[in-house]
């Protein structure tokens, strides 16, 4: 649960956790009975707030699926870590920083990714945002790579292609989840790959 500034007001404090009780009572519905078939009367219902209160909060399902992102986003600490990264002047360390930022990206995301994917499937505007989404990430990403001194072997489009590869959510999938290794192997490993990739063969 989020902690609650003490300095808010009363009403304040009661507003953060009515949005809380919504998010979490969608993302709970979403994952069961699927983005397209859940109402917002369930939501509210299970929220055990009155269906207006939910969409003065959150205006529509859409309103809650980017609330559901944003709190990810929150949980995940990725981009605080990137921005970490990016002002690491050591070179290892700001890939050992990347290599975590990607870590805690990806283990902390298999709830939002399942609830995406269907909403995507389900509303077009859902879908466009994801869309978006991914976009944005690439972009973030390059602004990343940008603050790594390169080797002259690597353009910057070259070493973005690279990066964006080895960060995939499908390998951590795939090291993780089906060939067993825990999240700590995983930085490791990426960030043993990263240096290689990036560090190596400076002139």
């Amino acid at each position: 649960m989020k902690k609650v500034n003490k300095q808010l007001t009363h009403r304040q404090r009661q507003a953060l956790e009515t949005q809380e009780l919504i998010v979490n009572a969608a993302r709970e519905l979403f994952l069961v009975q699927g983005y397209g078939t859940t109402t917002i009367e369930a939501i509210s219902e299970k929220a055990g707030v009155s269906i207006s209160t939910v969409y003065s909060i959150y205006k529509s399902k859409r309103g809650i699926l980017s609330a559901i992102r944003e709190a990810w986003h929150l949980q995940s600490t990725q981009r605080e870590i990137y921005l970490r990264a990016i002002e690491e002047t050591e070179p290892e360390k700001k890939l050992q920083l990347a290599a975590h930022a990607t870590r805690r990206q990806w283990e902390t995301s298999l709830e939002m990714m399942t609830i995406y994917k269907g909403a995507a499937s389900a509303d077009s505007t859902a879908a466009e945002e994801l869309e978006a989404a991914q976009i944005g990430r690439r972009k973030a990403l390059q602004e990343f790579v940008q603050s790594i001194v390169l080797p002259p072997s690597l353009t910057l489009d070259r070493a973005t292609a690279i990066y964006l590869a080895l960060t995939r959510p499908e390998l951590y999938d795939e090291l993780v989840n089906v060939a067993g290794w825990n999240p700590e192997d995983y930085e490791t490993w990426l960030a043993e790959i990263l240096k290689r990739q990036f560090l190596a063969n400076h002139a």
